[in-house]
């Protein structure tokens, strides 16, 4: 599925004008569409009558104000009971303005949802919020004192009543207030109106109001929607955490954009969400004289005295991902536990320091010769970070000549010495979770997490990798394309997970996949493997090795996928 950002989004929209279509098409497309998605929802209970059905919309100032107000003057006339609350003030857009004179006057109810600029300061006075306001008359006393702040405050409380009697008695609630430009944060204003509690349905245009469609990042008080309404394409911000658990159902409707417009962001960076048609010559079809050596030779180096599980874990992803040859390089006390955890793989013993981590200078002609057999090397995974174990990852980014995927302690090593990657000769894949890319950035994990895609992204322009950005929503970026997974759980959030997909991604480097569909397909697989551990299992009950077990479902499911066309 193609996602776009923002800016494009805005591209396409411009130039769809100048292919023929306008934006008022477009904008009476979209509230058509989602008209017929309330009335679709309002109709699941035909005993009750649209003329007892409320729908409430809350109207921005902007286009997003438009669609609803499009949407709202369908609905009317199929019987629903139409509120406008307006937030933020009228309609400034040419094109809303236009839709909403459009809605009889007779047949909408019109509340304002924001204050008047007079009664600010005595509102700020007074201390007034939703939260406050009853939900009848009672409370409210009326003692007929001229006090003119008395007589402003009153007459707010009657607004504020109002609007919250609205949303409280809605059937369906529709925030249309800020679109796909949001940033910043929600005025407490907005923000009490989205908090009114209700049992509505609760349905967002094109993105929650309070979201940034962009990073994904929400202000307080975002709106919390069952069903986002989006226009045309995915967005970027809308496939990351916090912002996609606001977005609840997500559903893409299609509002006559020309083909020939999507070509204007040709030779930007390409977004897209990973489908099962993007594996599409994945996996390599098994010819019956194949031999061990027709799927690849997996090259791990990982493992320590101490963290041992690291190096099982990323050799047993590597052979359950179809490699047919995987071979551990480690010290003596990580192979003689992985020997018997993994009796499939072949090991090379490397020597160790004091603390059980690898060193250097003995361990490089082994590796070498290792190296000219191997079609992909996993580097990292439990190995520690010293001088030597730095020296290594060093060794395997200039002499490899096959794909190396560096992982975990790999990352770090690199963090501490970022020449590592400035003289690579090889095509590389980094794995790291959102702790590993702040250090390689240099930054708080905040700063990655409040933008991931410009974090990867960055990275992967400025040394010419790679990036796996590893959580939900994991995010797949090099010099030219973003994609972005959806397959996995909370259940993976387990020491080990990342070890394993590490072997994985090994595993179909080695297969002779390109770099970024190699790591395209691991994290979808990983992902797949995990779903499947957690329908049989439960979230809080799977271990890593729960997924591992459940690699060969993962290629099951991919195969009805293929086979369903879904």
């Amino acid at each position: 599925m193609q996602i776009v950002s923002p800016k494009q989004m805005a591209k396409i929209e411009e130039r769809s004008e100048e292919l023929g279509v306008s934006r008022r098409q477009l904008m009476e497309n979209a509230g058509k569409a989602l008209a017929g998605i309330i009335d679709d929802y309002c109709r699941k209970e035909p005993d009750i009558s649209p003329e007892e059905k409320s729908i409430v919309f809350l109207a921005g100032k902007g286009n997003n104000g438009g669609d609803c107000f499009v949407a709202a003057n369908i609905l009317v006339y199929r019987g629903y009971r139409i509120t406008i609350i307006s937030v933020g003030g009228k309609p400034v857009s040419e094109l809303a303005a236009e839709m909403y004179d459009r809605l009889p006057a007779d047949r909408v109810e019109f509340l304002e949802g924001y204050r008047s600029e007079n009664v600010e300061a005595a509102l700020e006075a007074a201390e007034l919020d939703y939260m406050t306001i009853p939900n009848s008359r009672d409370g409210f006393h009326e003692n007929g004192s001229d006090n003119p702040f008395d007589a402003i405050v009153k007459k707010e409380q009657q607004r504020m009543r109002t609007v919250k009697g609205a949303i409280l008695r809605a059937y369906v609630i529709v925030d249309g207030v800020f679109g796909t430009g949001f940033h910043g944060e929600l005025d407490t204003e907005t923000a009490g109106i989205f908090g009114i509690g209700s049992g509505a349905y609760r349905i967002s245009v094109d993105i929650p109001s309070g979201g940034n469609s962009s990073t994904g990042t929400v202000s307080p008080g975002v709106f919390k929607a069952d069903e986002t309404v989006t226009f045309g394409f995915l967005k970027t911000g809308m496939t990351q955490f916090p912002l996609k658990k606001y977005c609840g159902k997500i559903t893409v409707v299609d509002i006559g954009l020309p083909c020939k417009s999507v070509e204007t962001i040709d030779g930007e960076r390409a977004y897209y969400r990973i489908e099962r048609n993007h594996l599409a010559a994945f996996p390599p079809k098994r010819e019956r004289d194949a031999h061990k050596g027709s799927f690849g030779n997996v090259l791990v180096i990982a493992g320590s005295s101490s963290m041992r599980g690291a190096a099982a874990f990323a050799a047993l992803g590597a052979l359950r991902m179809g490699a047919g040859l995987v071979r551990l390089a480690s010290v003596e006390k990580c192979i003689d536990t992985v020997s018997a955890l993994v009796p499939e793989a072949t090991y090379i013993e490397l020597d160790c320091d004091d603390y059980g981590y690898m060193l250097y200078d003995s361990s490089v002609k082994p590796l070498t010769a290792a190296l000219e057999k191997a079609d992909a090397v996993v580097i990292g995974c439990g190995m520690g970070v010293t001088p030597d174990t730095t020296e290594l990852v060093r060794f395997v980014a200039q002499n490899a000549k096959c794909p190396v995927i560096i992982d975990a302690d790999g990352i770090n090593c690199i963090a501490s010495d970022i020449d590592i990657l400035v003289k690579k000769q090889t095509n590389i894949i980094i794995t790291p979770h959102t702790g590993e890319m702040a250090r390689l950035l240099r930054c708080e994990c905040a700063d990655v997490s409040n933008d991931r895609f410009a974090a990867a992204e960055s990275f992967a322009e400025q040394f010419g990798v790679t990036v796996v950005l590893k959580g939900a929503g994991t995010i797949i970026a090099d010099n030219h394309i973003t994609a972005v997974n959806h397959t996995g759980n909370p259940g993976m959030s387990v020491g080990g997970s990342g070890d394993i997909l590490a072997g994985m991604i090994g595993a179909i480097a080695a297969q002779g996949a390109d770099i970024i569909d190699s790591a395209c397909a691991g994290v979808y697989m990983h992902g797949l493997a995990g779903d499947a551990a957690a329908e049989k299992l439960g979230q809080e009950a799977m271990l890593p090795r729960d997924i591992i077990d459940n690699i060969s479902d993962s290629f099951r499911i991919l195969k009805e996928k293929k086979l369903n066309k879904d």
